[in-house]
């Protein structure tokens, strides 16, 4: 093989462990704060509903604190390479969708839309080759909403919130026709899809023990 060659293939070695390094510093930071999100969204579970707000004032700093890394990793890659490295922050950032959308649910009950994560995370037109809010985590995030949304619907009961377990039925089942109107080509995405008739099992069984004990009206479409 040409030494040339070879000093070629070692410098670009050399160059891709450097940003491996750099950039796992930065992932290295998102994830934490991913996981701070996820910690204080789990005492949803336990939280009285006039109590709610000031739990999501705690989150909404650290939501907002993750554009700092985000820029970071930005900054970081070459451009043209967002899918090469993507991977190595794909997880954190659906967990960080995730976090928005719950947020965004708790607070007015309505659905974030795309825009607003990436403006929440201040991610740039100009700069998609090297960060992108993808439509599969954004999927994958509203995908986890469910999930937890599932959870809130038992928990809420033993909390005495009979009328949230209608509004999340409403919420879900709204969002669950939207997934069913998508073309998922994407393996992991699909088996999560499916994965959503449980969790709407589990919130209509709630509903239904509610309004079979008249504990709060009937449930209406949101249409």
């Amino acid at each position: 093989m040409d030494p040339r060659e070879l000093q070629k293939l070692n410098d670009a070695l050399e160059r891709e462990s450097e940003l491996r390094e750099q950039l796992r510093e930065q992932v290295s930071d998102l994830d934490k704060k991913s996981r701070s999100i996820v910690g204080l969204l789990n005492r949803i579970h336990s939280t009285p509903t006039d109590k709610l707000p000031e739990l999501l004032d705690d989150v909404r700093p650290i939501l907002t604190s993750c554009k700092t890394p985000i820029a970071g990793i930005t900054s970081l890659v070459p451009p043209n390479e967002f899918w090469k490295w993507k991977g190595s922050w794909s997880s954190s950032l659906q967990t960080i969708i995730f976090g928005a959308a719950a947020t965004k649910y708790l607070t007015d009950g309505s659905l974030i839309s795309v825009e607003e994560i990436c403006a929440l995370l201040e991610t740039k037109e100009d700069s998609k080759d090297r960060f992108l809010v993808t439509t599969e985590d954004y999927l994958h995030g509203l995908i986890s909403l469910v999930n937890e949304l599932s959870r809130l619907a038992v928990n809420a009961v033993t909390l005495g919130n009979f009328q949230q377990p209608i509004q999340i039925s409403i919420f879900v089942k709204d969002l669950f026709a939207g997934f069913s109107q998508l073309n998922l080509k994407n393996d992991s995405l699909r088996r999560r899809f499916d994965s959503l008739k449980y969790d709407m099992k589990k919130i209509e069984e709630v509903v239904y023990d509610i309004s079979l004990r008249k504990l709060a009206p009937a449930p209406t479409s949101s249409t």
